[in-house]
C-alpha cells in the first residue's frame, strides 16, 4: 500500500518554489522517520490531485528526491523511499516552536515521581531474569489462545465483541467467572456482584476512588505493593502504613477510624508470607469492630502448588464488608490487562459507573476471547502446568540459595512465583542490582516496597516465573558473589 496522500500537506508559510516545497516535505517525512525505507509514495497524479498542483510539478520534485536518493523509481510500479536515504539529514528537519506555557503553573495534580520503579532497559533478553510477573513463552499455551481468538472474532460473537456495553459486561465471561472461578475459593456471587475490570491495578483504582476521600483513612500492609501506595495518594487519603509479622497484617496494629483495608493473605506482596485462618477471621472481626471495609486482593492463588490454597478472606466474611480482586495478569499474562471485582450490589453499581465515565468497558473481544480460553478448560490445563514447572524451579532456587547461604525473609508455604530476601546488614540492594546487570542478572530491590520514603535497603525479591530452571543455579550463585 502506499503512504496516505493525506499525510502530505504544504505549509502556506513556507517560502520557495513549490517544487522545492514538495521536495523538502518528502524529505522531511523520510528524516522524520514518518516514511520508512521501501514505502510507496502516492502517484503523482493523486498528490498533484491532493496539493491542488500541476502534476508535472510532483513529477519534478520526485525526480529531483531520486537524484539524492531519498526516492527509487520502480519502472512501472510508482516512486519508493530509497534504501540508501541518506542520514544524517543534510536538510535540517522543521523544529517545534518553543513551548511558551508555565506547566508548574497550569498541571493540577501531578502523578510523577511515585514509588512504581521502572525495570531495567532490556530485562527480558538477559541471561539471568529473576524479575517477578511477567509471562513465561515457553509455558503458555499459544495455539489454544489463538483458537479461542479466532472464534471470538467469527460472527456468531459479532455482538459481544462490537457492542458498547458500558452498563454491563461480557456475560459468558461473568458466567464462566461465577461458576467456576470464584467457587475455587469459596465464593458464591451473582452477575450483579461481579464487574471486569482493566487488571487488578484498575480494580484497585475504581476501588479507591469509590471508598475513600480525603477525609477517609486506609491502612495498608508495610512492605506492601507500591503502586496501590501511589493509587490510594492519589485519592489524598489518610493513609497508615501497618508493619507486617511472620502472618501478615496484625489485626490489633490497624489504627482506629480506619475505612477501608487493603490486604494480600494469599500471597502477601512482596514477601509471599499466606496469612493463617485464625489471622483471617481475626482481621475480619477488627474489621467489624471499626466498620471498615476490607479489600482483598487476592493474587496468585492459582499458584499454590506446595497445599492446597486457604479460603478466600471473603469467603469467610458473612456481613459483605470484603471487596474481592482478581486477576488473569498473573495466570495468563500481564499484557492481558484483564481482572475482576466482586462486592456487594451498591458497591459494584458505584464501580461501574465510574469505569463507565473514565474507559466504558474492556475490550469485547479480549472479554469473550477469555471467556472461550476459560469455558474450555484451557485455563485450568495452563495452571497445572505452569504450577507443575514452577514446583520444579522453586526446588532448584531454594536449593541454590541454600548452597550459597543466601537469606529467605518471606515463608512462602503454598507457592507462588518468587521468595523474599534478607541481604547482610549494610547491603544496598539497589548498588548490587545495578552491579549485577552488567553480568546479564536481574533482580528487585526491596526499598520501593516500603512506606517510608527511604525503605530499608536490605531487601530484594527474586522470582522465578521468568527464568529456565537450568539458569538458576548459576545467577543465584552470580548474586551471591557479587554481594
Amino acid at each position: 500500500m502506499a503512504i496516505p496522500v493525506e499525510t502530505f500537506f504544504l505549509d502556506p508559510s513556507e517560502q520557495g518554489t513549490l517544487q522545492a516545497r514538495i521536495q523538502r516535505m518528502v524529505a522531511e517525512g523520510i528524516l522524520s522517520g514518518r516514511f520508512r525505507r521501501g514505502e510507496k509514495l502516492p502517484s503523482s497524479r493523486k498528490l498533484a490531485q491532493h496539493l491542488g498542483v500541476s502534476r508535472i510539478t510532483v513529477t519534478a520534485a520526485y525526480t529531483e528526491l531520486v537524484a539524492s536518493d531519498y526516492l527509487a523509481a520502480r519502472g512501472r510500479s510508482g516512486f519508493y523511499v530509497s534504501e540508501g536515504a541518506p542520514e544524517p539529514p543534510p536538510l535540517p528537519t522543521r523544529r517545534p516552536d518553543a513551548d511558551r506555557v508555565d506547566w508548574a503553573r497550569a498541571l493540577g495534580q501531578r502523578f510523577t515521581g511515585g514509588a512504581t520503579p521502572e525495570k531495567p532497559a532490556g530485562w527480558a533478553q538477559a541471561r539471568y531474569p529473576f524479575i517477578y510477573g511477567q509471562a513465561d513463552p515457553t509455558l503458555f499455551d499459544h495455539a489454544n489462545w489463538r483458537l479461542c481468538a479466532v472464534k471470538a472474532l467469527g460472527q456468531k460473537d459479532f455482538a459481544s465483541m462490537t457492542a458498547d456495553q458500558f452498563d454491563r459486561d461480557d456475560p459468558e465471561l461473568v458466567s464462566v467467572i461465577a461458576r467456576h472461578i470464584l467457587p475455587r475459593r469459596g465464593i458464591n456471587a451473582r452477575p450483579s456482584e461481579i464487574l471486569v475490570t482493566m487488571g487488578a491495578q484498575n480494580a484497585l483504582w475504581l476501588t479507591a476512588q469509590v471508598l475513600l476521600t480525603q477525609r477517609r483513612r486506609a491502612a495498608i500492609e508495610n512492605p506492601s505493593y507500591y503502586s496501590l501506595r501511589d493509587i490510594l495518594s492519589q485519592s489524598r487519603c489518610h493513609l497508615a502504613a501497618v508493619d507486617l509479622d511472620e502472618d501478615g497484617m496484625p489485626p490489633e496494629a490497624i489504627p482506629d477510624g480506619t475505612d477501608a483495608i487493603f490486604v494480600t493473605p494469599s500471597h502477601q506482596a512482596p514477601t509471599t508470607v499466606t496469612m493463617p485462618l485464625a489471622r483471617r477471621r481475626a482481621l475480619l472481626e477488627r474489621a467489624r469492630t471499626l466498620e471498615a471495609l476490607i479489600v482483598e486482593d487476592d493474587y496468585e492463588f492459582e499458584m499454590s502448588f506446595l497445599q492446597a490454597p486457604s479460603p478466600a478472606l471473603k469467603s469467610l466474611d458473612p456481613d459483605g464488608r470484603v471487596i474481592y480482586v482478581g486477576s488473569f495478569s498473573k495466570s495468563l499474562f500481564p499484557g492481558l490487562r484483564l481482572g475482576y471485582l466482586v462486592g456487594s450490589e451498591p458497591f459494584i453499581r458505584e464501580a461501574r459507573a465510574l469505569r463507565a465515565s473514565v474507559l466504558r468497558h474492556p475490550p469485547g473481544l479480549i472479554q469473550r476471547t477469555v471467556a472461550h480460553y476459560l469455558s474450555l478448560g484451557h485455563y485450568q490445563a495452563l495452571i497445572r502446568r505452569m504450577g507443575r514447572s514452577l514446583g520444579e524451579r522453586r526446588k532448584v532456587m531454594e536449593e541454590a540459595i541454600r548452597a550459597e547461604g543466601l537469606e529467605i525473609a518471606g515463608k512462602p508455604y503454598f507457592g507462588g512465583s518468587a521468595f523474599w530476601m534478607k541481604a547482610p546488614e549494610g547491603t544496598d540492594t539497589d548498588a548490587l542490582a545495578q552491579r549485577l546487570l552488567p553480568q546479564g542478572v536481574v533482580i528487585e530491590p526491596g526499598a520501593p516496597f516500603f512506606a517510608a520514603p527511604e525503605g530499608p535497603c536490605r531487601y530484594y525479591r527474586l522470582a522465578y516465573s521468568s527464568i529456565p530452571a537450568d539458569r538458576i543455579a548459576a545467577g543465584v550463585k552470580l548474586i551471591a558473589e557479587a554481594m
